[in-house]
């Protein structure tokens, strides 16, 4: 008989039964312990219980005519554990007084109600109850039918109580609250929401709502707990949203060799504020590496690093438009140089190094000279001289002093000295640092000679600024004597060899350091590489 039912009233069966399954469970599986757990079968009903079927349950035994018939089992207590499912199974049992059975007992073993071993079912005699189809019904069914309830309902409440069970309630009466409270969500609604709360995995909170989640309320309540905890981080991003107005920058371009730059904005280093320049606006402007720029930038988006350019005012303190059609550096007539920078100050006759200096060697415009010296000569004191009479003597002139892996006090006392620009990269800098800091420096004067200015470049050291190529430069295979790389040498060269005389207007001047008498065979070979390049 029981293979006649399909799975969802078997499945109510054993839960009505107190036998814990799952919805996976085979056809065959449930059956078999339904058996087992009534004792393999019931007994046929008798003459007196056919003639005298329970006079309450006749209504609603009639209001379902489809549902099939269960067999008889012994009277055990309903699921929900209340005295309306207790009374009619009382009242089923007097109305066979023939039969000598004794009334249902609930007992509660642990955390489930179990039903009483094979034994006691076969001693006990229950009564039994047709249904409409003649055939006796099981106690669940009257329980059911005398409390009211249809028995299209059963099914249902049997799947949420199993629902409850796989879920791990640990108590009988916290299955039954499930069944109820969930009752109006679909089973797929119920599982999305127990593999939320498993993967939420926050404590004894989430164990709560696993408990007591059989309702849409507590599933409502994550809902909004997850939108506060949103918005919680929205307030932790940074709470109001940046400025969208576009900020007026001006820096120096850096310029790559894929056609976009950046501006820095902070000195000659990158930092975060940092405009982009696309390769647009280069290529429109002609902007070329070391141009100062003047413009409009838009604040970084989300998925940015830096700002980025919007509009270009200035380069170089002109018009973008002129930019474009001045000339390059490397197409300049350079000549020998022809005009004399006077260092002595008639004012100050106790300065005589620059006297000394204007009497031996003196210094023209487009001048390339090197300034050598062993370690702790004085080489730095000579060279704060020289750069405080030109600037006294020859105002026109636009110094840059570029100390390179020098120590920090040296550039502080250098910037105290001087009023021209001061580019320094400090000895505790990478190498890398060094030469960007270099080449960035050297392109401006560049910038600026193209433009007709007289540009003077104070390179403190120029030995320091090799042994930096070295270490960053990629290895060429070829080394030196002194172990210096073949290559390294070249970018230091091309700094020095900047230096010239513009035959339309326009100077670079270049006067740098260089170190003997170190015991270092490297220095050596480096003295030795620039000892001829002097004009």
């Amino acid at each position: 008989m029981l293979d006649s039912k399909d799975k969802d009233q078997l499945l109510a069966i054993a839960g009505a039964l107190g036998i814990k399954t799952t919805a996976r469970a085979a056809k065959a599986t449930i059956i078999a312990k339904i058996l087992e757990t009534t004792g393999g079968g019931a007994p046929a009903p008798s003459p007196e219980a056919e003639a005298a079927p329970a006079p309450e349950a006749a209504p609603e035994a009639a209001a379902v005519p489809d549902e099939p018939a269960a067999p008889a089992t012994p009277a055990t207590p309903a699921t929900g554990g209340d005295d309306g499912a207790d009374a009619p199974a009382a009242d089923a049992t007097a109305a066979a007084p023939g039969e000598g059975a004794a009334p249902a007992k609930s007992v509660r073993n642990g955390r489930r109600p179990v039903p009483p071993p094979p034994a006691e079912a076969a001693e006990a005699a229950p009564a039994v109850v047709l249904g409409p189809d003649g055939e006796p019904l099981a106690d669940w069914e009257v329980a059911l039918m005398a409390g009211g309830q249809s028995a299209a309902a059963a099914p249902a409440a049997a799947a949420a109580a199993n629902e409850g069970d796989a879920d791990g309630d640990g108590d009988g009466d916290d299955g039954d609250d499930d069944g109820v409270l969930g009752d109006g969500e679909s089973r797929s609604a119920r599982r999305r929401r127990r593999r939320r709360n498993k993967n939420r995995s926050d404590g004894p909170q989430g164990s709560d709502r696993q408990e007591y989640g059989g309702g849409q309320g507590q599933g409502g309540q994550g809902q909004r707990q997850d939108r506060s905890d949103r918005g919680d981080r929205g307030d932790r991003d940074g709470g109001e949203q940046p400025s969208q107005e576009p900020v007026r920058v001006s820096g120096y371009l850096d310029l790559r060799d894929e056609g976009y730059g950046f501006l820095r904005v902070n000195g000659y280093l990158s930092s975060r504020d940092d405009a982009y320049i696309p390769v647009k606006l280069t290529r429109q402007f002609g902007l070329r590496k070391g141009d100062h720029v003047t413009g409009l930038s838009r604040p970084a988006g989300r998925n940015e690093k830096n700002p980025a350019m919007l509009e270009i005012h200035t380069v170089n303190g002109a018009d973008p438009e002129k930019a474009r059609n001045r000339p390059r550096f490397e197409d300049l007539t350079a000549l020998f140089p022809d005009e004399k920078l006077k260092l002595e100050d008639p004012s100050d006759p106790s300065n005589m190094t620059a006297r000394i200096i204007d009497l031996v060697s003196p210094i023209g415009k487009g001048q390339r000279g090197i300034i050598v010296s062993p370690p702790k000569a004085g080489k730095t004191t000579i060279m704060k001289t020289i750069a405080t009479s030109i600037e006294r003597n020859n105002p026109e002139v636009k110094l840059i002093v570029l100390l390179i892996d020098e120590r920090p006090e040296e550039v502080t006392d250098m910037k105290r000295t001087v009023q021209g620009e001061v580019i320094a990269s400090t000895f505790d800098r990478p190498s890398d640092e060094h030469t960007h800091v270099a080449e960035l420096a050297i392109e401006k004067a560049k910038r600026m000679v193209e433009i007709g200015q007289d540009v003077v470049v104070i390179l403190d050291g120029i030995t320091r600024l090799s042994r930096a190529y070295n270490l960053a430069a990629p290895a060429s295979g070829r080394i030196l004597s002194g172990g210096i790389d073949a290559g390294a040498l070249y970018p230091p060269k091309k700094f020095f060899g900047a230096a010239r005389n513009i035959e339309n207007g326009g100077s670079l001047t270049i006067l740098a350091t260089a170190l003997i008498e170190t015991g270092s065979k490297m220095d050596e070979v480096i003295f030795e590489e620039f000892k001829g390049t002097g004009n």
